[in-house]
C-alpha cells in the first residue's frame, strides 16, 4: 500500500519509482533519493537576488502546521476550516509546474522552497544573495487565521515557521512582474508580493507602519536535541 502510494504520487509529477531496497527495523523509516536532469540555462539558484527585487511565493502559508496540530491534539473544527487543513498535511503538493513555468521564462533571480519554513527560506536566500528583506504582507492562509482565533493561537508564528508548505519563495526584477504573474495565472496560480529585496542584512516585516523583526526559526538539518 505504502508502495502504491510513492508510486502515485511520483506519477502525478511525471517521475517514476526505477529502485528500491527493503531491510528490518524497529520503526518505519522510509528514505528517498530524486534526481533528474535539466537545462543548465534554466536552473535558479539562491543567490541571484538583488535589492529592489519583489519578494513573491507562490501561496499561503500554515496550512501545514495547523493540520498536524488538528491531527496529533484531535481538535475539531467546522469541515470547510478542517478538510483544507488536514488535506495539506495528508496530501501534501509540490510547485513543480510553477518552478518550470519561471524557469523557463527567465524571470527569477532566485528561488527556494519552503519546506523548512517560510522565515527560514528567507533567512537562506538572504545569506546566499547576501542581501536582507522587507516583508510587507504575512501570506496567512485565511483557513489559518480562522483555526487560530479559535484555538487562541499566533497566525503569524504558523505561517513564518510552520514548515512543510512547499510553496516557492522566489525574487523578481520589478519589470518582469507582470510577466510571472501572467504565467502562473494561466496554469491557475496566484503569485503573492509580499515584500522586496533591501540591501541592509536584515529580515523585518513592516505591518500597518510597524516594524517587526522575523526571527531565525524554521527545521534546521542536522541540528541535535
Amino acid at each position: 500500500e505504502v508502495g502504491l502510494g510513492i508510486n502515485e504520487g511520483a506519477r502525478e509529477y511525471g517521475a517514476y519509482v526505477i529502485g528500491g531496497d527493503t531491510n528490518e527495523a524497529s520503526d518505519l523509516i522510509i528514505d528517498c533519493a530524486l534526481f533528474g536532469l535539466c537545462d543548465g540555462s534554466r536552473i535558479v539558484r539562491r543567490s541571484g537576488a538583488t535589492p529592489g527585487d519583489i519578494v513573491a511565493v507562490t501561496g499561503f502559508f500554515g496550512k501545514p502546521p495547523s493540520g498536524l496540530k488538528i491531527l496529533l491534539e484531535g481538535l475539531t473544527l467546522t469541515e470547510h476550516i478542517r478538510k483544507p487543513l488536514v488535506e495539506s498535511v495528508l496530501m501534501p503538493k509540490a510547485r513543480l509546474r510553477e518552478g518550470l513555468a519561471l524557469a523557463g521564462l527567465g524571470v527569477l533571480t532566485a528561488s527556494i522552497d519552503s519546506s523548512d519554513g517560510l522565515a527560514w527560506s528567507l533567512y537562506e536566500l538572504s545569506e546566499a544573495s547576501k542581501v536582507g528583506f522587507l516583508i510587507n504582507k504575512i501570506p496567512i492562509a485565511p483557513e489559518v487565521e480562522l483555526f487560530a482565533e479559535e484555538y487562541n493561537l499566533d497566525p503569524f508564528s504558523l505561517c513564518l515557521y510552520g514548515g512543510e508548505e512547499y510553496e516557492l519563495v522566489v525574487t523578481i526584477k520589478p519589470d518582469m512582474w507582470c510577466e510571472a504573474k501572467k504565467a502562473l495565472d494561466s496554469i491557475g496560480t496566484s503569485l503573492i508580493e509580499i515584500g522586496k529585496v533591501i540591501e541592509e542584512r536584515m529580515i523585518v516585516a513592516e505591518i500597518e507602519g510597524v516594524r517587526i523583526h522575523i526571527e531565525k526559526k524554521g527545521w534546521e538539518h542536522f541540528k541535535g536535541p
